[in-house]
């Protein structure tokens, strides 16, 4: 039987998503665990691969297994959370076809970019503090350019394995947040390190040494040197993962948290 998990985590001591030999990572942790759990091997495939710290508050995970008797989903995930690390938390598992895939069938994801203007050394893992406020509405003229059917590739790390780097965007830009402002993005796909590239160079827009017709001009040139480099990965969140109609059963979603709703 095939399963999707939706979980969260702090990615702050985590080295990416993806198992890498000899350190520390969300998806050993999460196998580790429902291995443990379920009395058989289990290997989990993410939604997406969130890089070396970076966190997610909506990541969705599918695993083969076969429930022992007596085991029931609601145990099943009150027995995951009780074994999995305090800084990661699963927050519903239902089951789904056998061909359903937590990557491939992903319509749309939603990251979010938390900038603090105002200095709290306990959001300091979870937040990029600036301490002069950026030009919002210059970083959101800027950010426009990048809604619609768009080839990504100045804004994508060098040595990726993508096939192409085209990506729609639904969705772009900067909102008012308490003690700061956070940058949403919204799109079919996510080249890798697109989103803290895209930051990286709005961010050179709100200090006013790049103008949004050259911010324009970086997103068209197709070149990655000359956009900025890439925010640092604490501020970064991916908080929603949308799926087709049906395919996760909406009443059975969490109440009160807010990358659940809609």
């Amino acid at each position: 039987m095939r399963y999707f998990l939706h979980l969260a985590y702090d990615g702050t001591r985590f080295h990416g998503w993806q198992i890498q030999p000899g350190t520390l990572t969300v998806q050993q942790e999460l196998d580790r665990c429902l291995s443990q759990i379920l009395r058989q091997p289990v290997y989990s495939l993410g939604s997406g691969r969130t890089d070396s710290g970076v966190h997610a508050s909506h990541q969705v995970a599918h695993f083969d297994a076969e429930l022992p008797t007596g085991l029931d989903l609601d145990t099943l995930l009150y027995r995951l959370n009780r074994a999995l690390p305090a800084d990661m938390r699963g927050y519903l598992v239902h089951p789904v076809p056998p061909t359903a895939h937590a990557r491939f069938d992903a319509r749309v994801r939603t990251y979010e970019y938390h900038v603090r203007l105002v200095p709290d050394p306990f959001a300091a893992p979870h937040a990029l503090y600036l301490d002069r406020a950026p030009d919002v509405a210059a970083m959101n003229e800027a950010a426009a350019y990048l809604i619609g059917d768009h080839d990504f590739t100045s804004f994508s790390k060098v040595g990726g394995s993508e096939k192409h780097y085209r990506c729609l965007c639904y969705e772009a830009g900067w909102h008012p947040a308490p003690g700061g402002v956070v940058f949403r993005i919204r799109a079919n796909r996510f080249v890798r390190g697109m989103v803290r590239l895209v930051v990286g160079t709005l961010l050179t827009v709100g200090k006013g040494k790049l103008t949004p017709e050259e911010f324009r001009q970086v997103f068209a040139s197709l070149n990655r040197v000359h956009a900025s480099g890439a925010a640092k990965a604490q501020g970064l969140f991916l908080c929603r993962v949308e799926y087709p109609a049906g395919l996760v059963p909406t009443e059975l979603l969490p109440t009160g948290l807010p990358y659940f709703a809609g």
